[in-house]
């Protein structure tokens, strides 16, 4: 008789364990449903995995990767433009070149500054959005079709030289 009253407290137990977690999920459910809770965080997953925006921001950061590309060809082409200007004057002084060639270095580094900016910037925006989260075309092996190498993960975020 005493197994019996043990089994009875222990089933007891768990209906009521049962039951209470059963009205606690109604009460979120309907408190969740009523203020869009569920809903809310559907459209959001069902936006960020939607293969369109996928493919957006693959794009998005595609077109930045190679923009940062050729900032960074751009000021290689001037400071060699700068530095075969240097070479061709021997070691001279500055103040020693023509005006016209002292004027023209002078918009070359000023490019070059500019250039720079405009790489740092850029390089800033890219390193935010790919910090924000984990994107599965910037991963070796889940590459789309097509592309030979991952984006990177981070450029250099500041060209100081």
């Amino acid at each position: 008789m005493g197994a019996y009253k043990i089994g009875w407290k222990v089933t007891t137990w768990i209906l009521g364990i049962m039951l209470f977690l059963f009205v606690f999920g109604s009460i979120i459910g309907v408190v969740g449903g009523a203020l869009g809770w569920f809903s809310k965080a559907a459209t959001v997953v069902s936006q960020e995995v939607d293969p369109a925006y996928l493919l957006k921001k693959y794009e998005w950061f595609k077109d930045v990767s190679a923009s940062l590309d050729r900032h960074v060809a751009n000021i290689s082409v001037y400071e060699s433009r700068v530095k075969s200007m240097n070479e061709s004057y021997n070691g001279e002084k500055r103040k020693e070149w023509t005006r016209e060639d002292r004027q023209q270095v002078s918009i070359w580094m000023s490019e070059v500054t500019g250039v720079k900016a405009a790489y740092n910037g850029l390089a800033a925006e890219y390193n935010a959005q790919m910090a924000k989260i984990n994107w599965a075309f910037c991963n070796v092996g889940q590459l789309p079709k097509g592309t030979d190498r991952p984006l990177p993960r981070e450029y250099k975020q500041y060209i100081t030289e």
